[in-house]
């Protein structure tokens, strides 16, 4: 069984150095490659693009050539490849033409991660030996117990934290007893998950922390923007030392607390769903939800910050493997009409605003509370797939 585990690194300052030379080496080798194969493309757009083994044949002369990349995991290297001809592959194999062609990696923007799949040793209690960084202090190690480690990402995240995550093959967890039971859920902005029994349990209230990021974001962009033009003032007026945006670190300590306060939002939130989606798996047999396409949904401007929010997609994940992993069921069904339908007598009502949350049903006179009603629809379709 394939799990994903992270950990918290504490590198040395030789091994940050290092690190973001590693960074840099695989952004590196992804534009040199893809300077080759755009040139390859355009000669001859009727050759087929190369292929993982080529690019990698590639990298020994590259090395040659640079020899700085050689401080780097070959096998990290190769995952740049194996990334670059996926990319073409989705390129030239989509027919919507809504994906273009890969682009090149800009120091300034990307994201600093390398990926390698060479052999990570647990070396000690809070020690890991990662190759070419040697040992590195880690957070913990008794989790990787009985663990076959595949593949490792090391990532340098906005906050300043170095995170190592761990691709691994475990052994299967103990499965939670059979309780007989089976539920529906209609998923809701103001309550994430509507229960076909009447329980409701609230979306996630991250309004503290995203009132502070609110406010390091202006605190952000006006100290930033000052920086600019007191370099731009040097510029104009010729000075013998000019300034760099570097040399003011006001804009940098507002960008550090702003990334820490959105990583806090993100690890809370994260943390609650972990909790609902255990309770409900551990609870419930058989689970029924919407297939809903979330991504469609949130091109509703008035509706899209708070679907965000609610994190319907990450809801739906935790429950698809945690019900894999427990040996319970989770069950799909179509979304189409779940809220006009009478849950008693099937009667179709219409189409009804957003604002009415309890409606009658004008043939039985049933009343309804609109997000629990949908809940036992949902229920209601999956039974006979039972």
């Amino acid at each position: 069984m394939l799990k994903g585990i992270k950990l918290r690194l504490y590198p040395n300052q030789t091994q940050k150095d290092q690190l973001w030379q590693m960074f840099g080496n695989d952004r590196f080798v992804w534009n040199q490659m893809l300077v080759m194969m755009n040139e390859r493309h355009q000669n001859n757009k009727d050759l087929p693009f190369l292929s993982k083994f080529k690019l990698d044949y590639l990298l020994k002369p590259l090395k040659q050539e640079y020899p700085f990349l050689k401080n780097s995991d070959s096998s990290s290297l190769q995952v740049v490849n194996e990334f670059l001809n996926q990319s073409w592959k989705n390129f030239f194999n989509d027919k919507t033409g809504k994906v273009g062609k890969p682009r090149f990696h800009s120091r300034k923007y990307l994201k600093k991660s390398y990926t390698g799949k060479s052999l990570v040793q647990i070396a000690n209690r809070r020690y890991l030996k990662i190759p070419k960084l040697g040992y590195i202090k880690t957070s913990k190690t008794g989790i990787l117990k009985d663990t076959k480690i595949k593949r490792y990402t090391v990532v340098l995240e906005p906050t300043g934290k170095y995170y190592l995550s761990l691709q691994v093959e475990a052994k299967p967890v103990e499965q939670f007893k059979q309780t007989g039971k089976q539920v529906g859920i209609d998923v809701g902005v103001t309550d994430l998950a509507i229960l076909s029994n009447g329980l409701k349990y609230p979306s996630f209230d991250g309004s503290y922390y995203e009132k502070k990021t609110v406010n390091w974001q202006k605190r952000y962009s006006r100290r930033r923007h000052l920086a600019q033009m007191l370099c731009l003032q040097d510029k104009y007026r010729k000075a013998l030392c000019p300034r760099s945006l570097d040399s003011f670190s006001n804009w940098q300590k507002a960008q550090r607390t702003r990334a820490v306060c959105q990583a806090k939002v993100a690890a809370q939130r994260k943390d609650y769903l972990h909790k609902l989606t255990t309770h409900l798996v551990k609870q419930y047999d058989v689970i029924v939800i919407e297939d809903l396409k979330v991504k469609n949904l949130q091109k509703n401007h008035h509706l899209a910050k708070s679907i965000a929010n609610a994190s319907w997609s990450m809801f739906r994940q935790m429950l698809e493997y945690k019900c894999q992993w427990y040996g319970k069921k989770l069950i799909a069904v179509d979304p189409k009409n779940t809220s006009r339908l009478c849950s008693k007598c099937g009667y179709n009502s219409g189409k009804k605003p957003l604002d009415v949350r309890e409606w009658s049903c004008p043939k039985c006179q049933t009343h309804h509370d609109r997000d629990i009603n949908a809940a036992v629809n949902i229920l209601n379709k999956a039974k006979p797939a039972l």
